[in-house]
């Protein structure tokens, strides 16, 4: 399954402070209809992502019917990307 979508990031301020992109709603959907056959614990599920010229694996995490893309410092300072920008991301759900 490939997602493409547009968005912006935020920074979450809870116990592991990180940024992060959400995933629109109805991307989320498709993604919780597979998840049973992708997560490999806690919900997580695996992706190959592409942010800009930046390929690189993580993990997306469910919250509030939606699903977290973590952004990476490297993949941040690689795109000089800071919070509030909105990027374009390119999913793949890994196996």
């Amino acid at each position: 399954m490939i997602i493409e979508f547009r968005d912006t990031i935020f920074y979450w301020r809870g116990p592991s402070p990180f940024y992060f992109v959400a995933v629109p709603e109805q991307h989320s959907r498709n993604i919780k209809a597979v998840s049973a056959l992708v997560t490999y614990g806690w919900g997580v599920i695996p992706v190959q992502v592409r942010i800009g010229k930046t390929d690189f694996k993580t993990s997306l995490f469910p919250k509030d019917g939606l699903y977290l893309v973590p952004l990476k410092d490297s993949v941040r300072k690689a795109e000089d990307l800071y919070e509030g920008d909105e990027v374009a991301v390119r999913l793949e759900i890994r196996l």
